[in-house]
């Protein structure tokens, strides 16, 4: 059976706005989040493999760089939008819903559920029009990690 390496360590996490405002629901606001996952994302800290920013939460898929644990790469993605935002009120919920994925059918199933969030939450029609998410067109966003697809072939 294969077993992934140790530094393998893909998630699904949520981060809540603090009182489940709908922070998101301005689009500025998306875009400072989009450009705080995009600026870690390219400092190396993690990888991103799928993304949705909904009015009052973001659900992501990602790999911790091997040198940064997950509360670390959370710590940049919170405190990052925290600090653009530059809001005197809280911004999250303390905390955040984080689950391992441990194969490539879970790692599917999690990235199908983010992608088609905005379409279960009637706010639009396909998950490709939804411009803050990894289905849009252009969203820059890593590849399946290889070690799901080495496990899933062998």
């Amino acid at each position: 059976m294969y077993r992934a390496p140790q530094e393998a360590r893909t998630y699904f996490l949520t981060f809540v706005c603090a009182q489940r405002r709908r922070i998101f629901q301005v689009e500025r606001t998306c875009e400072s989040m989009m450009q705080v996952l995009e600026t870690n994302r390219a400092k190396g800290r993690f990888e991103l493999h799928a993304f949705v920013i909904m009015p009052d939460h973001v659900h992501v898929v990602l790999t911790p760089a091997p040198d940064v644990s997950l509360e670390k790469a959370v710590q940049f993605i919170k405190g990052g939008f925290s600090f653009l935002l530059k809001s005197k009120m809280d911004v999250w919920e303390r905390g955040y819903n984080e689950t391992r994925i441990r194969n490539l059918d879970a790692f599917m199933a999690c990235r199908a559920y983010i992608e088609n969030n905005p379409v279960r939450k009637h706010l639009c029609a396909s998950p490709l029009d939804f411009r803050f998410s990894s289905a849009y067109s252009g969203a820059r966003i890593d590849p399946v990690p290889e070690w799901f697809v080495a496990g899933h072939q062998g």
